[in-house]
Formats: C-alpha cells, structure tokens, sequence
C-alpha cells in the first residue's frame, strides 16, 4: 500500500498538504516540508503541469513579494471506491480534496460467490466513471476495501469467512481488465483505518482503528502510514481467542474466537435464538435504542470482549487513539464497554494519553480511505497506467 510517491516532499506529500489547507502557496510548502525553495517549486510545477494545482491571485506578504496562492485544481483527478459488505456495495467517487460524492449504496450478496458480485461492482462502477467525465474529470483509479483477507500483492482475496468461492479469486485484475483503469485491492478495515486517519484523525502518528459490524477486523496506522504487516494479515483481530466465547466453532475453523460472539453476525443469531427478529446490524442498533435488554446485554458484552482484545494492542502497540467504526459503533453502550475495558486492563501509560472515541467519517470512512489511497498513488501520471492484468 505505500507506494514511492507516499514520501515526505513527495509531489503526493505537496499535494496533500495544499488539499488540506497546511500550505498555501510555495511558501508555506517551504516552511512545513523543510525543503529548498527550488525542491519545493519543482514539485509545484509538476503538479501545475499536470492539472492537479493551480495558482491564482495573491496572498498576504511576510515582508516580501506577494505569494501566488496554491488551490487544488477544481475539474482535477478523481478516484472511485467502492466499500464492500457482505450484503451490499456502497460506492462513490473522491476528489483529491478528500471529499466523497456521488455516493450510492446497492444491495449483492458476496455469500453467492464472486462472479455476480464482480458483475455488479464493474456495473455500478462502469456507470459511476461515465458520470466523473462527463462532468469533466479525469478518473485515476479504482480503489475497492473487501470484508476479508487480501494477499500482500494486493492482487487476491484469501480465505474469507463465510464466503465460499472467494479463496485466491483475482479481484484486482478481473475488475482492471473489465474497466479498463488500475484497481487498488485491500481489506476493508485497512480502507476504513486510511480514511479515518486522514480525513478525521490526522494528528495521531499511531492509531487503531476498528471495523464493528457484521464481522470484526481493524486497521493499524503506525508513523503516520497504514501497517500491513509481512503477509498483509496485520490488525485481523477476529480470529484472537475469547474466554467469553469458549468452545464455539468458528468459520476459520479454531474455536473461541473473538468473531463467534461479538460479531454483528454472532449476536444477530444470538437474539434470533431468543425469539427476536433481527437480521442486520440496524436492527440490532434499533433494539439497543429502545431499550430492548437482551440486545443491550448482548452488545455491552461485545464490547467488553472487544477491549480485552484490544488491551493487548495497546499495551503492545502504544497507539495514541482507538477509533471504533463500524455500523455497531454507533451503540454507546459497546463503545463505553471498550473504553472501560481498556482502562481496566491496559497499563496507565499505555492509556495516560490514549483517544478513545467512534469515527468520525462514519459509512464513508472506507470509501475515503479507498479513494485517498488511489489518488496518492496515481496523481502523478497525465494517463491512469495500463490495468494490473494488462501489465502481467
């Protein structure tokens, strides 16, 4: 995921720093980078060059000339991203400011396989890229979070729970090839991570961030950039053992895991066996809303069993915040669970100075991370490169 053009004083780096609003002109990029002034208007230039920034009227003067103000080019590059659950596609297009739009949620279940959900997702995508040039905006990539382990190529999806015909299918090149574009292929955690820290956490260097909803997974941010470990497995806490959940099966084929019993999946089933008709994580924050107890108990639990993993984390890792996300983040109840479990088993060092708190960017965190992630990496080319599959 961290491509050449991620590095600091990179024109990636420049053209962040201008989209969010650190740096205005060449000036200020020279003060925040630390670099020469002729290093800093190389950059500047290559992104004017390529349609990325522009530069019009004047700021105010710190003793000298006038500086040109910096902008982000208004009909610049897009990225598209699509966020995958196991029962529906949410996708949008993200701009270079970091903002997401032209968002739409469709319904697919990954559970029937991957070729109609790969016909659907090239569908709806094919459809939103025609939308992005005909509003005269050029489309750099394709960047797609997928509720399950994907290999470190980012190339393949790897034995994902509860999704049969899913293991070792080549989602990034199948859809590169039916589109025509670059596809960057990540779990969704890892998206949601990119997309929280950056368009919501972006001071803290090191960071948790965890998807609760259907299934369990995180992301790990650490110095800054998004942690995939060796084999691209890094922040899959699903399958860390629980007492809580004793002897219970698992999909993965252990037993205990931390996904059999604090799962949106897991207590779904759970309350269904109690006579409550509940089905999707929605339902499960509209009982907890209402007060329906067996609900509440079950999500409060959760939330406990959550932070007893996540107390190893960060007495290990030492993050400066943990970001719950997820649609099950929105019951206050499991987010107080985590939080009191963390202070409870965590050393007070570890948690002196630790954030605690839901994400910010809610159901567009993975769309912003996915896109962001695109963007970073392809700005820099006045054409999108040849698909993944057509360069094998």
């Amino acid at each position: 995921m961290t491509a050449p053009d991620e590095q600091p004083g990179s024109a990636a780096h420049v053209l962040e720093l201008v989209a969010n609003g650190s740096a205005t002109s060449r000036a200020d990029l020279v003060r925040e980078l630390g670099l020469a002034a002729s290093t800093v208007s190389a950059r500047v230039q290559e992104l004017v060059e390529a349609g990325l920034l522009a530069e019009s009227g004047e700021g105010a003067s710190r003793g000298g000339r006038r500086p040109r103000l910096l902008r982000v080019a208004e009909q610049g590059a897009v990225a598209l991203a699509a966020d995958l659950g196991s029962h529906h596609i949410r996708t949008g297009a993200v701009g270079l400011t970091g903002d997401a739009f032209d968002i739409d949620d469709h319904a697919v279940d990954l559970t029937a396989g991957p070729e109609p959900a790969l016909d659907t997702l090239a569908e709806r995508l094919g459809t939103l890229a025609e939308r992005q040039r005909a509003a005269g905006r050029t489309v750099r990539g394709i960047g797609v979070g997928f509720p399950g382990p994907v290999d470190a190529d980012g190339a393949r999806i790897i034995a994902p729970s509860r999704m049969p015909g899913w293991h070792l299918f080549p989602l990034r090149d199948r859809l590169a090839a039916r589109l025509g574009l670059p596809v960057l292929l990540d779990n969704d955690a890892n998206m949601m991570a990119l997309g929280e820290h950056r368009a919501a956490h972006p001071t803290p260097r090191h960071l948790v961030v965890v998807k609760a909803g259907r299934g369990i997974g995180s992301g790990v941010i650490s110095d800054g950039r998004l942690h995939r470990g060796a084999r691209g497995s890094a922040g899959d806490i699903s399958h860390v053992r629980v007492d809580e959940a004793a002897e219970l099966p698992c999909s993965c084929g252990n037993i205990g895991c931390l996904e059999t019993v604090a799962s949106g999946a897991a207590i779904a089933a759970a309350l269904r066996e109690k006579g409550i008709a509940v089905d999707s994580a929605t339902d499960i924050l509209r009982l907890v809303e209402n007060g329906e107890p067996h609900a509440t108990t079950l999500v409060r639990q959760a939330g406990r069993d959550i932070g007893a993993v996540l107390a190893v984390v960060v007495n290990f890792f030492n993050p400066e915040a943990v970001i719950l996300g997820g649609a099950l983040s929105g019951a206050q109840p499991l987010v107080a669970a985590v939080r009191g479990m963390l202070y409870e088993r965590c050393l007070p060092m570890a948690t002196s100075d630790l954030t605690i708190n839901a994400a910010g960017c809610g159901p567009d965190a993975g769309l912003l991370g996915a896109g962001q992630a695109v963007l970073r990496r392809h700005t820099m080319t006045d054409a999108p490169p040849a698909p993944a599959a057509a360069r094998s």
